[in-house]
């Protein structure tokens, strides 16, 4: 074993020796799960629903170790990692290499309607006669378009252009939606803002959605905030591989998967958790609800989150379990 594979192997056995408690899991004996954290809150959500129904109908213990990307796929295939609930394909290079040559079994697609660009309220576009907000932008629907409404999304600073939030300073998809901002002449008479922080592109957005004011911002999904807020994404041209890291098209989406490793794929006793998870899909728009209802109640407990969320949409229970088992569940969560 060469030493980056020892260092990655310290880590994920340290990761496990420090939250083996963590979740549902931890008690000796019995069937195990390890799930992986990468550290976002769609991945822990993902977790507690599989993990609620792992330990309730099928009877495991679970826990989940934390890390990267790239030491949460080394685990996998190393058999360390037991499942992973949210494996964005295009961040993995070997990702493809890998399930070619049966180094990890992919299961199902999660989901893979996870867009990002600019984004407006819907009221900029449809107005909202309940908060008496009239269309300030009606015929609004391109990114090319804003051209045409600087005026209506005023900087602070400089009042004779219009202010267009870019993405965090630092990630790619910044310099990405910085060439857009260019490529359609929108450098013209608008102010490519960026802020400091996610926490700072969020506030931005709220602030001004608290207010019925028109923003318009890069943001991506899912996220609370797309689930809280009724956003429009700005459409662009179809994605092409050749133009997107110059900003001329829609950014793609990623297909982000749930997959095993070969170990836990292996062992017949898995043979019933296995086959629910080949049917675990949900979607952005799911996701983000279910995010959106944690930031709104304030929960820091991702369990709780994942029994509202089989309670709201009951019929994913019957679309991921047989009869039986999706009747346990009902019970469980007092249906």
């Amino acid at each position: 074993m060469n030493s980056s594979k020892k260092i990655i192997t310290a880590v994920i056995l340290l990761s496990f020796l420090v939250i083996a408690a963590v979740g549902c899991g931890g008690a000796a004996g019995g069937k195990q799960i390890v799930f992986a954290n990468a550290g976002w809150e769609s991945i822990m959500f993902h977790n507690a629903v599989a993990g609620v129904i792992a330990e309730e109908v099928y009877g495991y213990k679970w826990s989940e170790i934390p890390g990267t990307t790239a030491v949460l796929h080394e685990g996998l295939l190393k058999g360390e990692v037991d499942v992973h609930m949210e494996v964005w394909t295009d961040n993995i290079a070997p990702y493809e290499e890998d399930l070619a040559a049966g180094k990890f079994k992919e299961l199902s697609v999660n989901f893979d309607d996870n867009y990002q660009g600019f984004y407006v309220p819907r009221y900029v576009i449809e107005g909202d006669p309940e908060k008496g907000i009239e269309a300030s932008a009606p015929d609004l629907k391109y990114v090319w378009d804003l051209k045409e409404y600087p005026h209506v999304f005023p900087d602070d600073d400089d009042k004779d252009k219009g202010r267009v939030y870019g993405a965090i300073p630092g990630w790619e998809i910044d310099e990405i939606m910085h060439k857009k901002y260019k490529h359609y002449g929108l450098d013209e008479n608008f102010v490519y803002f960026r802020p400091g922080s996610d926490h700072a592109l969020s506030a931005a957005i709220t602030s001004a959605y608290e207010r019925g004011e028109p923003v318009v911002a890069y943001y991506w999904e899912p996220t609370w905030l797309m689930g809280l807020l009724d956003m429009v994404l700005l459409e662009d041209e179809p994605f092409d591989e050749d133009t997107y890291l110059e900003g001329k098209c829609s950014p793609p989406a990623v297909r982000v998967t749930v997959g095993v490793s070969n170990d836990f794929a292996s062992d017949e006793d898995n043979e019933d958790f296995i086959e629910f998870l080949s049917k675990y899909q949900t979607s952005s728009q799911l996701t983000s609800e279910a995010l959106a209802y944690m930031q709104e109640t304030e929960t820091e407990d991702f369990v709780e989150v994942a029994k509202w969320f089989l309670k709201e949409n009951d019929e994913l229970l019957d679309a991921w379990l047989n009869p039986d088992d999706a009747e346990t569940m009902r019970n469980f969560l007092g249906k």
